[in-house]
């Protein structure tokens, strides 16, 4: 039975390297939902990153820009690195960062799920009985610390000395915000959260401690709380990832603890992440999309880039954005399908196994789409 229907807005950055391919697969997804279960979304399709600038002398227009907080959904193809930006001014880079889309979207967290397929047992480079049934969410707070908090930058000192400065600062509110929605999370899904910090060393990581406790006691004390210091986690991540189910952490270290789990679902290229707001009235939350890979640019025009993880994204978008869990249960279902059934792009294909291109990926989707809602695949 397909949802009720309800009119959305999605924005789609094509971003760099192989982006614009992969979001036009995913544009095939969302069509199928249209087509088949009464998703009604109204499409604003724009190049971002170094086509943008080719082409208007900006990252991302502005009057798209501005168009991003009436969105209900943003996704991005891939974002490129810095020797992708190289030939763009440092002051336009600034401009169109995913920082700055992010905060157009009044994002407060990034969600980042990392699970181990059966189906890939033999490409992950860890042993398979360390990530079998591994299933965890990174909580990412995105609106304080080093990469956020200022001042910040680079000076000549009085001696003629090269001096770098980042800052990190925490509130109590910023640190409860994001625990919230860390503990709102864990009432879905095992009940438990571990908090990631440095507390032997950073001031900012006692109050970061101290506060989520004070959280979880006082107003989820039927959750499951346990601290850890981020070097140790690093370690237990790739000894034993089952023992974890919700990973609470600032930006920094939740942007490099996620990145050091992605082997643990074999390859980046099948991975989502959501950064997303405060919910909303109707349980929605607004929320920006994007694969965790790279642009890939030895991989543009080839036919050889994963959709997986751009495709998983909108099924995120689908269940937290558009309010459609149903519909995201039944995405993701697909894509288990899909491996099950032996489809693999190169980067999840063993030694000597047959590969099929990015295109015939999603063809794959939406047949799996099909069988499993009995609706003929177009």
């Amino acid at each position: 039975m397909a949802q009720e229907a309800r009119r959305n807005r999605l924005v789609v950055l094509t971003g760099d390297g192989v982006g614009p391919e992969l979001t036009r697969e995913m544009l095939r997804v969302v069509g199928w939902f249209a087509a088949h279960r009464g998703f009604d979304c109204e499409i604003i399709d724009e190049p971002y990153g170094v086509p943008a600038y080719r082409s208007h002398g900006r990252m991302i227009r502005e009057e798209v820009l501005a168009e991003l907080p009436k969105a209900d959904a943003v996704v991005l193809g891939a974002l490129g690195s810095a020797r992708d930006y190289a030939g763009i001014p440092p002051e336009v880079r600034k401009q169109g960062t995913a920082l700055k889309l992010r905060q157009q979207l009044d994002a407060v967290v990034n969600l980042r799920p990392v699970k181990a397929s059966p189906h890939l047992d033999d490409v992950s480079p860890l042993k398979p009985e360390i990530v079998r049934n591994a299933d965890l969410l990174f909580v990412r707070e995105l609106t304080a610390g080093l990469y956020i908090d200022g001042p910040r930058g680079i000076e000549i000192g009085a001696d003629g000395a090269r001096r770098a400065v980042n800052t990190q600062v925490f509130t109590s509110t910023q640190i409860r915000r994001g625990a919230g929605i860390a503990f709102d999370i864990a009432r879905q899904r095992g009940r438990r959260v571990t908090s990631v910090d440095k507390a032997n060393v950073l001031e900012s990581g006692i109050l970061w401690r101290e506060e989520v406790q004070a959280l979880r006691d006082a107003s989820y004390p039927d959750c499951g709380l346990d601290h850890i210091f981020v070097d140790t986690c690093a370690t237990e991540l790739v000894r034993a990832p089952t023992q974890f189910e919700i990973l609470l952490t600032d930006n920094m270290f939740g942007d490099i603890l996620s990145d050091c789990a992605m082997m643990i679902a074999a390859s980046p290229g099948m991975l989502p992440s959501a950064s997303v707001g405060e919910r909303l009235p109707d349980g929605r939350r607004k929320g920006f999309y994007e694969p965790l890979h790279g642009s890939a640019p030895e991989l543009v025009g080839r036919g050889e880039a994963n959709p997986l993880g751009t495709i998983l994204s909108f099924a995120m978008a689908l269940d937290l954005s558009f309010g459609r869990p149903e519909d995201a249960a039944l995405l993701e279902r697909a894509v288990d399908l899909v491996l099950a059934r032996g489809n693999r792009t190169p980067d999840i294909a063993g030694p000597g196994a047959a590969t099929i291109s990015t295109a015939e990926m999603t063809a794959a989707v939406l047949d799996a789409l099909a069988t499993l809602s009995e609706t003929p695949a177009t």
